[in-house]
């Protein structure tokens, strides 16, 4: 399977083209860049500029591109008006959501990008139906800013009332909108369990994320190497593997003072994770 690496294991530093030439010099094929702006400042025109000239040079592809989720530097700790939700009520709030992820799609006109990786609503938050037609009239604004970009935009299933396997399916039959989804391991893990997920998600999954964590809390915890992690590799290979060459193994990892090298590690992962699946 073709493999991938987010640059969310350095999301909270600038990203730089010396990083991404380490990763393209790693043999790892293929990047997802997380849309901080720490670390890439979708609204700086500069750095945006220099990403497209570098890709044009490069053999790396730009898988994905992660939507931002918050508008400041520092995770949403400006307060609340700084997180970016497509499912708030209110219209003017919903459109300046729209509009920030918007800016962030726009990099696809000078470093184009095949998807978006996109929540549905944040971390934690409950169920509620009346958010329903708010997160329908964004997303197909949003899905048709993207095709004009040549961009489709995934789901993502996250830890929240809206975004489980089972909710994403209803929400797509609800709406009739034709998306498709990013299979993200960690999370299932935190929710209905890797199994049902992928089941459920099976026939819709163009990408992953793949991550561990200890049932309870999402750490995103380097598989088969950090500790405390309890999601059965071997069994999420297996289930992988059987999807052939549709999507790719991406590993989405948080930076980890016990991996100094996270570019090392990931390929030493990946040749774990292909034996696994190998001895199946």
């Amino acid at each position: 399977m073709k493999h991938a690496l987010s640059s969310h294991v350095i999301a909270n530093h600038r990203l730089t083209t010396a990083w991404l030439d380490r990763l393209c010099q790693s043999g790892i094929p293929a990047v997802e860049i997380f849309a901080a702006r720490q670390h890439l400042d979708y609204r700086n025109r500069a750095q945006v500029a220099e990403l497209g000239h570098w890709f044009r040079d490069s053999e790396l592809t730009f898988h994905s591109l992660h939507a931002p989720m918050y508008t400041d530097d520092v995770w949403g700790r400006t307060g609340p008006n700084s997180v970016i939700t497509f499912l708030e009520t209110s219209k003017p709030k919903r459109q300046a959501s729209v509009d920030e992820i918007k800016r962030a799609i726009e990099i696809a006109e000078v470093a184009p990008f095949r998807y978006l990786i996109q929540h549905l609503g944040v971390g934690g938050e409950e169920f509620d139906e009346r958010k329903i037609d708010a997160a329908f009239t964004a997303l197909e604004e949003l899905s048709l800013f993207a095709r004009h970009r040549g961009v489709e935009i995934l789901l993502e299933n996250i830890p929240n009332g809206f975004s489980s396997a089972e909710r994403l399916l209803w929400f797509l039959e609800t709406t009739h909108l034709d998306l498709n989804f990013c299979f993200d391991v960690g999370h299932a893990h935190l929710g209905e369990g890797v199994a049902k997920a992928f089941d459920l998600m099976r026939g819709r999954i163009r990408s992953t994320h793949l991550h561990d964590n200890d049932g309870q809390q999402d750490e995103h915890i380097f598989p088969l190497a950090g500790a405390g992690g309890t999601v059965d590799w071997r069994e999420t290979m297996r289930l992988l593997r059987s999807g052939g060459e549709s999507f790719p193994l991406l590993l989405e990892l948080k930076e980890c003072g016990e991996f100094p090298q996270p570019i090392a590690a990931a390929r030493e992962i990946f040749e774990k994770l292909e034996a696994l699946a190998d001895e199946e």
